[in-house]
């Protein structure tokens, strides 16, 4: 019925202790093939993460496997009935998992956001369940009595919840104790202290004319970790100005976007090529 991501000869979850479970719940198992890629590849491999994909048509009970219908009130599209999800999640909740019952989980466009923070909240759980809903989506019935978060990934609209379970899995996993082998690059991503991560360089240290910045060639730690901070801070006010209302700034910080300020508002003023053009005769 289930899909199983342990690893013959591997660690376990009884073994390590800190293995956090991901069940998925589906009418595409297919669709979550690139879980057993990459980082989310290693970290199961590892046994620090373990993932098993359900396909929801398993509980349904009719030999056509149906698990959806017309909507109640009229309008376009089907809606997932209740009983194949109630099912579902009831033997998945009593499979003896490394909680006494999951976090479960539905990603709908009308859930709160998912965030960097939200993603660290939910590495701190043993056990995620999640619902990919299709069509117009599950009753509403099953949300209430089941789901503990509504998540969305974004103001827009997918055709099911597979590609938001992939999405927040990823973001989810790279932050389990040893799924990332340099516990460094975790610290320096974008959204870990607030500010979106600045440029990264590697050789050559010259490319088409364009050189990487003395600074990173200088030795000079200090200095570098001033660059550093200096470009999430320039990205941060140019791109996510928003994101800065919540950051612990110092004085040096201050400096660094006030001087930001003031080359947006000399760019702002310089004339542009229309207000530089004559005036047309029509415009007389």
């Amino acid at each position: 019925m289930a899909e199983s991501a342990a690893t013959p000869g591997g660690p376990t979850m009884a073994e390590e202790g800190s293995a956090m479970r991901v069940d998925v719940v589906t009418i595409f198992p297919a669709y979550l093939e690139p879980l057993r890629l990459s980082l989310l590849g290693k970290a199961r491999d590892r046994g620090v993460l373990e993932v098993h994909t359900h396909d929801l048509r398993d509980w349904a009970t009719d030999r056509h496997r149906t698990v959806d219908d017309t909507p109640y009130g009229g309008g376009p599209g089907m809606v997932m009935r209740p009983e194949p999800w109630d099912a579902a999640l009831r033997e998945i909740s009593s499979s003896g998992g490394p909680a006494p019952r999951p976090r479960v989980i539905v990603p709908t466009p009308a859930g709160r956001p998912f965030t960097q923070a939200c993603a660290a909240e939910l590495a701190r759980e043993p056990w995620l369940v999640f619902c990919c809903g299709r069509y117009e989506g599950i009753d509403a019935r099953v949300i209430e009595a089941w789901a503990d978060d509504e998540i969305s990934i974004g103001d827009y609209v997918l055709s099911g919840g597979e590609v938001a379970t992939l999405v927040m899995v990823e973001a989810i996993a790279r932050l389990l104790p040893g799924a990332v082998g340099n516990t460094q690059s975790i610290t320096d991503d974008s959204f870990a202290h607030g500010l979106l991560e600045g440029p990264v360089y590697t050789r050559p240290p010259e490319w088409a004319g364009r050189r990487v910045p003395d600074v990173l060639l200088s030795g000079d730690h200090g200095a570098i970790a001033r660059w550093r901070r200096d470009q999430a801070l320039r990205r941060t006010a140019q791109r996510r100005p928003d994101l800065l209302a919540d950051v612990e700034l110092s004085e040096a910080d201050r400096r660094v976007l006030a001087e930001v300020a003031r080359e947006a508002a000399a760019s702002a003023a310089e004339p542009t090529d229309a207000d530089a053009a004559p005036a047309s005769a029509d415009a007389r």
